[in-house]
């Protein structure tokens, strides 16, 4: 998802990920697959999926460091690799957790965050993407657990959208439902920042996320819109929305999305 890290880093972590395959009686295999600053690295490792991430020792335990762990108590109606060991360790100043999933994922919907064409995504796979949404949701919204805090919202939205939020409705929600986290299976991977968010914040993401290919924003609008139409849905979308235009300067694909996202903002 990411590129590689510097060489330091890479080599670091390189490093962790084949004392993980050891410990587990694995060999990492196949696409490497980098996380934000070399934070974490996944592969495959033989007929499994094999993520490792790291920090510095003694700031591990945080809401993104336990997030995967904790995702495994979510319905299993919400469909995602198994993750059915766990192994922790330090060395050289630096925490490591070993994730170790039943299978390695599908191929995912899109390399990058956004969609940049039609991913061919049958009914099918959207109504079972409807009824993830909607199991996730059902769950209680974790009191310590936030994928977005009220604070932020209050303030970036009026000041990256020229709207005004008032009374919020909270649910549960993954947090970084784009289309790199997603399978064709489909499954949803990368469970770090599950927890408490406006309503309909991942729904919001799959259609602002799709607005560079009108036709396929279109289509998804209309599948998520038992979602979408909600009133409560639209501080989620504001979010999504006040997100983008706030990294646009330091991000390219949101730099791309600002204009249409703008032109939604009309809407709303």
């Amino acid at each position: 998802m990411f590129e590689t890290p510097t060489p330091a880093t890479a080599d670091r972590m390189l490093a962790a990920q084949q004392h993980a395959a050891e410990q587990f009686g694995l060999r990492a295999t196949g696409r490497r697959v980098w996380g934000y600053r070399g934070r974490n690295l996944s592969g495959a490792a033989g007929p499994h999926w094999l993520r490792v991430v790291c920090a510095e020792a003694g700031t591990e335990g945080d809401t993104l460091w336990n997030g995967p762990s904790t995702s495994r108590t979510l319905p299993t109606a919400v469909p995602r690799p198994d993750l059915f060991r766990i192994r922790d360790w330090t060395t050289e100043g630096y925490a490591y957790r070993a994730e170790l999933y039943a299978y390695a994922p599908d191929p995912i919907v899109s390399p990058r965050p956004v969609l940049d064409e039609d991913p061919g995504l049958p009914d099918t796979w959207w109504k079972e993407m409807l009824a993830a949404l909607d199991a996730l949701a059902d769950v209680p919204p974790p009191a310590d657990r936030e994928a977005v805090r009220e604070e932020y919202l209050r303030r970036v939205i009026p000041q990256y959208t020229g709207h005004q939020v008032e009374d919020v409705t909270w649910s549960t929600a993954h947090g970084d439902l784009h289309y790199g986290n997603l399978t064709r299976g489909p499954h949803i991977l990368d469970w770090e920042g599950w927890g408490r968010a406006p309503y309909g914040y991942d729904a919001a993401t799959l259609y602002l996320y799709a607005l560079l290919t009108p036709a396929t924003a279109a289509r998804i609008r209309t599948a998520l819109a038992p979602v979408l139409d909600q009133p409560e849905a639209r501080t989620g979308l504001l979010t999504v929305a006040a997100q983008i235009l706030q990294a646009q300067d330091r991000t390219d694909f949101y730099a791309e999305l600002a204009s249409p996202v703008r032109e939604q903002l009309a809407h709303l």
